[in-house]
């Protein structure tokens, strides 16, 4: 499948909202679920074992941890500058159709 103007165009401007985000935010906190997901799949049987005292300590009071993912800076660089390239270069090409 060829990828048309308007599809190289859409790549790229999801590609820069995906840097501006990881760029605004810091860290994301997971979801319960998707943290006991993640520490299944690593081979963890209970997802606190790469945790410290108080986490451990607040999964005993009944309060599941959650897992903070902190994506590095640069990530949020490269998404903005290769969507970036993808925007023009869709303005170089031809319209389709024509």
């Amino acid at each position: 499948m060829e990828l048309n103007r308007n599809q190289f165009c859409l790549i790229g401007l999801v590609l820069i909202l995906l840097g501006l985000q990881l760029r605004y935010v810091d860290t994301f906190v997971l979801s319960e679920s998707s943290t006991k997901f993640l520490a299944r799949q690593a081979g963890r049987t209970e997802a606190t074992s790469v945790w410290t005292l108080p986490v451990a300590l607040a999964t005993q009071n009944g309060m599941t941890p959650r897992k903070k993912v902190k994506p590095p800076r640069w990530l949020a660089w490269a998404l903005i500058s290769v969507g970036g390239v993808f925007v023009l270069h869709s303005l170089a090409m031809k319209k389709p159709g024509a």
